[in-house]
């Protein structure tokens, strides 16, 4: 049997590995971030993803031959400044005024680590884009943040929600802009053959 875990707490990327159809366990990672902070872009949110997925899969009794976890970061970046989840209000309306009238790019790191007839694998790919925010007063934003949208983003805004309509144009996915971008995802998992039918239904 084929098993699939996603090594994220995130609503978003459950919510998308279900409009996908994967079945999945949910074990969200617990690993230190900030020992990677000396990390830029790319390279960051493809380190933590690879780090997230290999922390559950050492949790692992490893009883199955084939396993797959799924591990995942995104960062916002402007200016070579990272914007991760906002600490505070004060702080997601001082990112959002950042990115307002203005071009950010999102990153998304994506690792698949697991086994695969009792063989070890991984994989790991950045997805990148960027995105344009429109001019908006501060008092729009405030009004944003007082949502509470924002608490729990990168960047401090929701592209799939509320915060739409803060965004004129994107370059890139959309899906990577959410978290987890399927189609890159799909294309992994189906190279590694975890796409059977009892976990993968359209």
């Amino acid at each position: 049997m084929k098993k699939i875990i996603l090594a994220s707490s995130s609503p978003r990327r459950c919510a998308l590995l279900n409009q996908m159809g994967i079945k999945f366990d949910l074990m969200p990672s617990n690993i230190n971030e900030d020992t990677f902070k000396h990390l830029k872009g790319s390279e960051l949110v493809k380190t933590l993803a690879l780090e997230k997925a290999k922390n559950i899969f050492n949790k692992l009794e490893k009883t199955e031959e084939n396993i797959c976890i799924i591990g995942c970061d995104t960062i916002v970046s402007i200016n070579d400044i990272i914007l991760g989840k906002p600490k505070d209000k004060e702080d997601a309306l001082n990112m959002l005024m950042l990115l307002n009238n203005n071009m950010h790019t999102v990153f998304t790191g994506l690792s698949l680590v697991g086994l695969k007839n009792n063989i070890y694998f991984e994989e790991t790919i950045c997805s990148s884009s960027n995105v344009y925010f429109s001019n908006f007063s501060k008092k729009e934003l405030l009004e944003y943040v007082n949502t509470l949208e924002p608490m729990d983003k990168a960047g401090a805004y929701g592209i799939q929600g509320k915060g739409g309509f803060l965004v004129s144009k994107i370059d890139g996915d959309f899906y990577s802009i959410m978290g987890l971008p399927i189609n890159k995802l799909y294309n992994m998992l189906n190279k590694h053959n975890f796409l059977c039918h009892k976990n993968f239904t359209i």
